[in-house]
């Protein structure tokens, strides 16, 4: 047994020296020598490479006969025309709208179809009401970002002109059976039908009333009470429309809007290239004569708030490989958004004071990290309550989870080039058309420029999206 146990002792002792040798020919903590290491591949990502818009235009104005279909296919088929590019090579539309038409309310397929896109090029219709445009894009650089596809035309467009005119409920459920449900009108149920539409004075059409669901007030009436909360003064709001009439003009007077703008022929023959709703001549004076709108004795007016407007935008989103591919050259990039939602009880429309700062920091940026913002324009009290709030700490602390406040914009880095005060507000239109005037700017910038963007949206939501030059 003995002689055993040494044997046993040699052999274990011999095994002991073998893997002190085999382990002094290699490297420690390794199996075999590393491969040289391969260059790091640089995450996928979108790029803006062009877009154009129609000329925004008051509503029952020269685009009265053109719906939301007819606008897009405009402002898809001008941006494709002045890119020359390929509309073969399109895999996907993304489109924003707010007021759908109802036979047709995926916008985006059916100008796909209507330009002759590839067949297979799919396409998708979103609401967000007004950052309906820029969830459009956001879904876009989501689906090319992930591989999805690699050329995706987004934007977004609303005719508020072809609005439509809604019957009583009272007078559906009477006319429905007839009229859907293969029910007989015979002279009996003629007479109880006659009974049932009576008022007669209900089948006359009606002034559409844009109200909240929730607390029945137009967003006019909530941004009322953001000028109270905030003690936004009239003067004030007026003020900042003027602003908006004077840098929106002067954009066009520089050629800004006019490389971004494609002219746009009406049903009539009459061909339209120019915003329609620029004043450049008004004043503090002519502002001051208008009377509030939406409330007695308040501060809002039809010159400190944005008009109902008809028109379209949009933008062509790619990988930046497909660019480099094709030979475009990239104008910016989207680094990061963020959509949140209020109380519409609160402050309706003072979404963007939370989704801009949170929008920024998964940028991974701060506040003076941004060369210049862009905040739709719904009304001036809105966009000056928004302001006041985010150079607030108590309530950048309590509604934004930050230490202190998110900043104070400088008016020379705000809506460089006017807002929708003066441009015009077609709903699903606004984003896309902000996204684009932002992405030529930093374009023309360069070097790393940076610009976040913000929408107030209906039932209480707030979109905010950081851009960056290529």
């Amino acid at each position: 047994m003995a002689e055993k146990k040494t044997t046993a002792k040699k052999t274990t002792t011999a095994k002991k020296t073998a893997t002190k040798k085999t382990a002094a020919k290699k490297p420690a903590g390794s199996v075999k020598k590393a491969a040289p290491a391969a260059k790091a591949a640089r995450p996928r990502r979108a790029v803006v490479v062009g877009g154009a818009r129609t000329p925004f235009v008051k509503a029952f104005g020269p685009f009265t006969k053109l719906d939301s279909i007819a606008l897009a296919d405009r402002a898809v088929k001008g941006m494709l025309d002045r890119l020359q590019f390929d509309a073969s090579k399109i895999e996907a539309v993304v489109w924003g709208g707010v007021i759908l038409p109802p036979t047709a309310p995926n916008i985006a397929r059916e100008l796909a179809l209507d330009l002759g896109l590839p067949a297979e090029a799919e396409g998708h219709t979103v609401t967000r009401a007004c950052a309906s445009g820029l969830q459009a894009i956001t879904d876009a650089v989501s689906m090319i970002e992930r591989g999805h596809a690699d050329i995706v035309i987004a934007g977004g467009s609303d005719s508020t002109s072809n609005a439509p005119i809604t019957l009583p409920q009272h007078l559906v459920h009477a006319l429905a059976p007839y009229a859907l449900g293969g029910k007989k009108l015979g002279p009996k149920e003629a007479l109880g039908l006659v009974r049932e539409l009576y008022p007669f004075s209900d089948l006359l059409p009606k002034q559409p009333k844009i109200a909240e669901r929730t607390t029945g007030e137009v967003m006019g009436e909530s941004a009322e009470k953001m000028a109270e909360i905030n003690k936004i003064s009239r003067d004030a709001q007026d003020r900042f429309a003027l602003e908006s009439h004077k840098r929106a003009a002067a954009a066009w007077d520089k050629g800004i809007y006019e490389n971004e703008v494609v002219p746009v022929t009406t049903p009539d023959g009459e061909t339209i290239s120019r915003d329609g709703l620029v004043r450049p001549n008004t004043s503090l004076e002519k502002l001051a004569t208008l009377k509030p709108v939406f409330k007695e004795g308040g501060t809002l007016t039809a010159g400190n708030s944005s008009p109902l407007t008809d028109g379209a935008a949009a933008v062509l989103l790619m990988s930046e490989e497909k660019a480099e591919e094709l030979g475009l050259t990239p104008l910016a990039t989207l680094l990061d958004w963020s959509y949140v939602g209020v109380d519409p009880r609160d402050q309706l429309l003072i979404g963007p004071a939370i989704a801009i700062p949170k929008a920024v920091i998964r940028a991974g940026l701060s506040f003076d990290d941004i060369d210049f913002f862009d905040i739709h324009e719904a009304f001036a009290a809105q966009v000056l309550s928004v302001l006041k709030v985010m150079a607030d700490d108590s309530f950048c602390k309590e509604r934004v989870g930050l230490d202190k406040a998110f900043g104070a914009i400088d008016w020379d880095k705000l809506n460089l080039f006017g807002g929708s005060v003066a441009l015009g507000h077609p709903f699903g239109a606004t984003g896309a058309r902000m996204v684009l005037t932002v992405a030529n700017e930093l374009a023309r910038r360069g070097g790393g420029a940076k610009a976040a963007l913000g929408i107030c949206a209906a039932g209480g939501l707030g979109a905010g999206a950081v851009m960056s030059a290529v």
